[in-house]
Parts: C-alpha cells; structure tokens; sequence
C-alpha cells in the first residue's frame, strides 16, 4: 500500500464519505493531499465525533502557521538554501517541503503519528521533493542548521522545547497563530502574516495573524546567522 492508499484508507475509516484532494495552497506553489472541503460541512455523528477527538487527523489540514512559514521560506530562501533542516511536528510536511523547493540540502520531516510521516511522503513525491523521515528529533543523527516549527505552540505544554530546538541547532524558526504572550530571551519576533487553515475551518481573524520568532542558541562568540 502506498502512503497515499495508507492515508486515504484512514481517513475514510474516520469519516465513510471523506477522501484527500490534490488542493494547491494560495500564495504559493505548492499542493498538498488535504481532506475535501464538501466533508466538512455535514454534521459529524457521535461516534465521528468521537474518533477524530481520539485521533484528529491534522495530517489532512494545512494550518495557517504552516502556510506562513512555507510562504515565508519560498520568500527568503537564504534561511535554508545549503542547509540541514528538521522540521519539527511536521504533520503534512508543509513546511519541510517548502524548505527542500527554497534549496536545503537535506531536510528531515518529524513526527510521532505514523500518518503524518505517510503524509510527509505522500506530500513531498506530490511536489517533486524527497524528505528524510523520524519519529523522534532527540534522536536524528546531527548536527542541523535550522529547526523549523509550526502550529505546535498551542499545547502549552511544548513550550519548554524551546530551549531544547536550540540544543540541537544554532537557529529555530516558529511560527505560532495561538500564542499572544510569548515571550523567551533567545528569540525574537521577525514578523506577522496572515494566513488560514485549508481547509477553511472559518476560524476568527486573530488565528489568521501568524506571528514569526527566530531564535538563535547563546554564544560566547559573535552572534552567527543564518544568512
């Protein structure tokens, strides 16, 4: 079974008459296997309900942080052009991909849901790109360049892997849409972009305003980036 059957497979067990579709993402050229919007507007079931609470498919989504940041790279590619880069909860793998079209030389798509490294290949072979792959960035071989990190902020309890991104690279980008008080000593805020989540989950306008931080690991050297 391919990656694209895996996931197709899963998705209709999750919801009957649901299935991916080929969908390019506006701002960009890239597409992405994402579940069709015309599933989305019926009434879920009890028991739907209760199996996307138990396993929420958000491998079939691309989240607005994830767009921003893929955007972002295509526009300033310098930040991953010749680079090793980990995408860190890549889910459908937007940002890794967005990462190998501006030129890394090498980027690994991680993730603990084995659907969502089915969809990072799925995605990547879509787009004509090829990612490295693991369950666990505490143990893929380093050193990297650059940590990638999108739409993860909002379980609070990841934040305190913040400092741990930048134990294992001297730069971390993330991108956050649900966060509104951060605030670290080794990161910065680069920008703020609009996006949304495809598909369109008509979330309110303050979940489409992505907030962009660089961080960048202490030094007793002079300061290095990843221009």
């Amino acid at each position: 079974m391919t990656s694209l059957e895996l996931l197709q497979t899963a998705v209709r067990e999750l919801l009957g008459d649901a299935r991916l579709i080929e969908s390019t993402l506006p701002g960009t050229d890239l597409r992405l296997w994402l579940l069709d919007p015309a599933h989305m507007a019926r009434p879920f079931s009890g028991e739907e309900t209760r199996r996307i609470l138990q396993a929420p498919p958000y491998w079939s989504f691309c989240w607005a942080s994830g767009l921003a940041m893929a955007r972002w790279l295509a526009s300033h590619p310098h930040w991953v052009q010749g680079k090793r880069v980990l995408d860190f909860g890549a889910g459908s793998g937007v940002a890794a991909i967005a990462a190998a079209r501006a030129g890394a030389v090498e980027v690994v798509a991680c993730d603990m849901d084995e659907l969502a490294l089915a969809a990072c290949e799925a995605n990547a072979a879509l787009n004509g790109v090829t990612l490295s792959h693991s369950a666990d960035f505490t143990t893929v071989q380093g050193p990297f360049d650059l940590i990638l990190v999108a739409d993860v902020l909002y379980d609070r309890e990841n934040l305190p892997l913040l400092d741990r991104f930048l134990e294992h690279a001297p730069h971390a980008l993330v991108a956050d849409s649900r966060v509104r008080d951060f605030t670290h000593p080794a990161y910065r805020q680069l920008a703020c972009l609009d996006a949304l989540t495809l598909p369109d989950l008509a979330e309110p306008a303050e979940f489409r305003r992505v907030s962009l931080y660089h961080g960048q690991a202490p030094t007793t050297g002079p300061r290095t980036q990843p221009l």
